[in-house]
């Protein structure tokens, strides 16, 4: 028996044989790359580790920590970075059958539940409460919440409710040596110390597994109000944010822009009739979220009208039902048709000060496209926070490696961030020193050298 099948034996002894299987014949094929990234080929799987309890992945890491066996955890492997992905020998531990919704607490507003529940069944399981759980993207229907917290992750409410960090009250996770540190708690004021929890929140499993959380909820919104909105240009999108922060107060919930590109593929390209016309500089997408119908519907409608009588607003299209928003938010929401219509793509990530972005993009589309005339560049983001997508079909002349350097260096240059809600993972690991100091990078090995000092935990991530 080979060193690595007698490892998976004696792991399957010390955790339960139904836990733990051998590689196969392409059947653990999901676990070997996410959205963007894939393992390299020939790398050594030791073995895949399904868990069901907290108790189950201490063991499992206690097991690995002792024979110094790497450890890859993973969640719904929607990422964009190559976060989960193996890249060397080593254990995965797939978190997929920790699915359990413990309880909802309606008093609290809080739900406990494992690191395996998919997005949508938080969402859902808050609804039936009559509660409001306002993390959403577009990986919600197979993303998990323990990779949600593990990647801090952002999604299109962010402007108002904060980033998944936001959104955690408790945590539990397991170091590296099969360690349980149980921070469940439902209260927001704990001013005890340290706030263990946020060394777990968007550090990709580098330092702790994480197998259950408290997560904050909200009251159901009662009211949700949609519109679809062309401008000039990005100066006018500043202007137009200022007045509906000014117009809608808390209750803006997204305001999401879209340059022309981006506009025509989640249109025209998917044979979607576009609401407005394929002609304006920009377009916003403007969601807000109240408690009364009638009156929010009423606040929405007029601050579009005065913007289009004040010449701000080219055109504007307001949803009149759900249906016709779910339509709207279906553009927004084309990058996870791009396989079909924009593929193979290059994603990039970045955030700068909202008043910045227009620039970054001209500064961005004009250095690009001088260096690779052929290169088909489009932007879309959640520009209100600071956050700036853009997605580069690249010519056979351009190396991927050459054009992230080329934007990284533009956005090292605006001290801005290389990730601002996708992570580090492998993907932008060459990149970090963009948006880290020596000094924070290093602090950062410091922290993952006390809590796992043989580095077990995904190796070859973040730094």
């Amino acid at each position: 028996m080979s060193s690595d099948a007698n490892l998976r034996t004696r792991l399957a002894v010390a955790v339960g044989e139904d836990i733990v299987r051998g590689p196969g014949d392409g059947e653990f094929g999901r676990h070997l790359r996410d959205f963007v990234v894939q393992a390299p080929a020939g790398v050594n799987i030791v073995a895949f580790a399904y868990p069901r309890s907290t108790e189950q992945v201490s063991r499992i890491l206690r097991f690995c920590h002792e024979n110094d066996l790497p450890v890859v955890p993973q969640g719904g492997m929607t990422g964009l970075v190559g976060g989960g992905v193996p890249v060397t020998r080593c254990v995965v531990l797939s978190l997929e059958r920790m699915r359990a919704i413990e309880e909802v607490d309606t008093a609290a507003s809080t739900m406990t539940v494992q690191a395996g529940v998919v997005l949508e069944a938080v969402q859902k399981a808050a609804d039936a409460a009559n509660l409001f759980f306002p993390l959403d993207l577009g990986g919600r229907g197979s993303c998990q919440v323990g990779g949600n917290a593990s990647t801090n992750a952002g999604g299109n409410r962010v402007l108002r409710y904060g980033m998944m960090r936001d959104l955690i009250l408790g945590v539990e996770a397991v170091l590296a040596d099969g360690t349980v540190i149980n921070a469940l708690h439902k209260y927001i004021k704990n001013n005890t110390g340290y706030d263990l929890r946020q060394l777990f929140i968007g550090s990709e499993g580098t330092l702790g597994v994480i197998t259950r959380l408290v997560l904050r909820l909200y009251p159901k919104p009662r009211s949700v109000c949609t519109g679809l909105c062309a401008l000039r240009g990005y100066a006018a999108v500043v202007e137009f944010l200022g007045r509906a922060k000014a117009g809608f107060g808390s209750t803006l919930t997204a305001f999401e822009v879209m340059w022309p590109e981006f506009y025509r593929l989640g249109t025209v390209a998917l044979s979607r009739q576009p609401p407005i016309e394929p002609k304006h500089g920009v377009y916003v997408l403007i969601e807000t979220m109240g408690t009364d119908p009638d009156a929010d519907q009423s606040r929405f409608e007029k601050v579009i009208e005065e913007a289009l009588g004040s010449g701000l607003l080219e055109d504007a299209v307001i949803a009149q039902s759900v249906a016709q928003a779910q339509q709207l938010w279906a553009i927004r929401d084309c990058p996870g048709e791009f396989p079909r219509i924009h593929w193979p793509q290059l994603g990039f990530d970045v955030s700068v000060p909202t008043g910045e972005i227009g620039d970054l993009v001209e500064e961005l589309r004009k250095v690009l496209l001088a260096r690779w005339p052929d290169i088909v560049l489009v932007f879309f983001g959640h520009v209100a926070d600071g956050n700036l997508h853009l997605s580069a079909r690249l010519p056979a002349a351009a190396s991927e490696h050459d054009v992230e350097e080329l934007v990284y260096g533009v956005i090292a240059r605006r001290r801005g961030s290389v990730s601002a809600e996708h992570g580090i993972g492998l993907h932008k690991k060459p990149f970090l020193q963009c948006s880290r100091s020596p000094e924070e990078i290093e602090m950062m090995r410091a922290i993952k050298r006390a809590l796992d000092p043989k580095g077990i935990l995904n190796p070859g991530k973040v730094f």
